[in-house]
């Protein structure tokens, strides 16, 4: 049997860990190579361990009773999630599918708090990182509720020198999000990409909202392992014109639970990204941007949001 080897990472300052005796699939990780911390001081908040042997047999399975299935996306994964009703720990299962009615490619089995858990592929399936990817996001995003952490669906873009600030845009796949991002790159010489899918953000102890890159970027190659303080979040909406309006509280906390990830059926988990959410938007500018794909999109969303106050 082939040694176990642990590897570590930090996402938004919070550690975890992955244990495998596959050095070759570790090497596929590129991603998350900007997030590698060696020799750390500080215990990890998860580990996720690489099995490679195949899904969990039916007799397994038994011991789950599905709860929830996430296919709100059609060109997304879908991922079916199940609680252990057999035994005292509760644990969950999350099996997921590459896109909706394709084979299940992998499964991920954890503990009731996501402390551990074990990724297992399909035999015969070939892309390993998709697995990987998705099964770190889900329970980094799990885990990290209760931090006052959320795993968000968002493009950011940082503008400004030492002073600089995170602007987050919403909106469901194909609203435009990379699009408007990339109109802030080419409007403003000082401004470039933190994340083009998967951001995080952070409340810290001093109340301070930061946003920070993760090693799930999307289509975009930007792993980038630095944070900022939040400028504003914006939900992008096309039009054939220019405008950007206020969001009310209400309107900023449904924008803001649509976009982040967390098992929003459990009561528990619920109330910690109520509690997270709530703090951020009364605590950053929350706007709403009717938009045409140019930079004159960006001109009027950043001096809406610098000018505007916290609702």
């Amino acid at each position: 049997m082939k040694p176990i080897s642990t590897t570590y990472y930090r996402v938004a300052e919070h550690l975890f860990a992955i244990e495998s005796s596959n050095e070759a699939l570790m090497s596929m990780l590129s991603n998350y190579e900007p997030f590698l911390v060696q020799s750390p001081q500080d215990s990890p908040i998860f580990i996720l361990r690489i099995e490679q042997e195949g899904l969990l047999c039916e007799e397994q399975r038994q011991d789950y009773q599905h709860v929830f299935t996430d296919n709100s996306e059609e060109d997304m994964p879908r991922i079916e999630v199940y609680r252990e009703v057999k035994g005292e720990e509760g644990g969950w299962l999350m099996r997921v599918s590459q896109i909706a009615n394709s084979p299940i490619c992998c499964e991920i089995a954890c503990d009731d708090t996501f402390t551990k858990g074990t990724l297992h592929i399909a035999r015969d399936y070939r892309d390993v990182r998709f697995c990987m990817d998705n099964a770190l996001m889900l329970i980094f995003a799990f885990r990290t509720a209760p931090l006052m952490t959320l795993e968000m669906h968002a493009a950011v873009v940082v503008k400004g020198g030492e002073e600089a600030k995170g602007y987050l845009f919403l909106g469901h796949s194909g609203t435009g999000k990379s699009t408007h991002a990339r109109q802030w790159l080419a409007a403003f010489p000082d401004a470039w990409l933190r994340d083009d899918d998967n951001p995080i953000l952070r409340v810290m102890e001093n109340g301070e909202v930061r946003v920070y890159g993760s090693p799930w970027s999307g289509k975009t190659p930007c792993y980038k392992n630095a944070h900022a303080r939040v400028g504003g979040i914006i939900k992008l909406s096309q039009a054939p014109f220019n405008e950007l309006q206020v969001l009310t509280l209400p309107q900023a906390y449904a924008y803001m639970l649509s976009s982040a990830s967390g098992l929003k059926i459990d009561r528990q988990m619920a109330d910690e990204l109520y509690n997270s959410i709530k703090h951020i938007i009364t605590h950053v500018k929350c706007c709403h941007l009717n938009c045409l794909p140019n930079t004159d999109a960006a001109e009027v969303c950043y001096r809406g949001v610098e000018c505007c106050e916290i609702v």
